[in-house]
């Protein structure tokens, strides 16, 4: 196939710092791969605002174009798994890293990134779901895997106004859960409420260090902040209890007692999305697409390409309130 013009955002290194543009780009730049895609949606995570702010623990070399998210159609096919003019959705692995991602109108990858769109999902729902949606799926499925229910007590889902949280929120809720969302945004209580959250806590009430062992209020629930958040979580989560930590927003750092562990046996669980099994990803969109079917579109905000620069400025800031879909088209 002959090399084809496309626009991407592109974020550039000087001596100055790092300096984010809308450029055209050829397809002849990409690295020969299983795929060609053009790219029709893209969504916004904290790791895109990252690699294009410069973290070099995202992304080693620049120029370089973020985007750890794409849905679209493939263009050129060198695997048997998949066909010219089908859907496909990626999620994480190494795209948007160090590989050209979907903040560009085309990528190039390997096929066993990819996953054929299902058919009950529309290449808008998918990029309203994306990485982030995809990380809440996984999160829930773990909870559900170690046996947390409706009728056993309430979850709790910190930084439950931002992507992850949000999702987690609906998906949680639908299933029937009593949820406690915890956020730092007082004008955010009656958009919690609306994703199906029964109460909301502020961020304030458990951002002090407390005790290793407090009074059990949660049968366990998703975090995505870290720091003394979820050290208060895990030492207010009930017997047997479960929560999955997805994020550290708040803090990297975890000041924690074996106690909660040992007396109450609760389990600490670690989600990473990016590098999860091909399989499992497949198995949370297919609940996306059917058991767990959210309309999304109420909390997704879309944009062009020229209006990312101020999304990554707001997501770093922890202004972002639920998620982001970027029209390539």
């Amino acid at each position: 196939m002959e090399d084809i013009n496309y626009k991407a955002f592109v974020t550039k290194e000087s001596d100055a710092g790092f300096t984010n543009s809308i450029e055209d780009l050829s397809t002849s730049n990409l690295h020969k791969n299983d795929l060609l895609i053009r790219v029709s949606y893209s969504s916004l995570n904290y790791k895109d605002a990252l690699s294009a702010s410069g973290n070099k623990g995202v992304t080693r070399e620049y120029p370089h174009t973020p985007g750890i998210d794409a849905v679209g159609e493939v263009v050129e096919s060198n695997s048997p798994q998949f066909e010219v003019g089908e859907s496909i959705v990626v999620t994480g692995y190494d795209l948007g890293m160090n590989t050209y991602g979907g903040f560009g109108q085309y990528i190039s990858i390997p096929a066993n990134w990819a996953i054929s769109l299902p058919k009950e999902l529309s290449e808008t729902e998918a990029m309203s779901i994306g990485t982030a949606g995809l990380t809440a799926g996984l999160c829930v499925r773990k909870l559900l895997m170690n046996d947390l229910a409706p009728d056993l007590g309430d979850v709790l889902v910190t930084g439950a106004s931002g992507g992850v949280g949000s999702v987690a929120v609906m998906i949680l809720s639908k299933l029937g859960f009593r949820v406690t969302a915890l956020t730092g945004k007082e004008d955010q209580i009656d958009y919690l409420e609306s994703l199906g959250a029964s109460s909301v806590i502020m961020r304030n009430e458990m951002e002090e260090q407390g005790k290793p062992l407090q009074k059990s209020l949660y049968q366990g629930g998703v975090d995505t902040v870290g720091g003394n958040i979820l050290s208060n979580f895990i030492s207010q989560t009930s017997q047997r209890g479960a929560i999955t930590c997805c994020g550290n927003v708040a803090s990297d750092k975890l000041q924690t007692s074996i106690f909660p562990f040992i007396l109450r046996g609760v389990s600490l669980i670690g989600i990473d999305s990016a590098e999860s099994i091909l399989e499992v990803k497949k198995e949370i969109w297919k609940n996306f697409s059917k058991d767990w079917k959210i309309d999304l579109e109420k909390i997704t905000k879309e944009v062009q390409l020229d209006s990312l620069p101020h999304e990554v400025e707001k997501i770093l800031k922890g202004e972002q309130v639920g998620r982001i879909r970027v029209n390539l088209g």
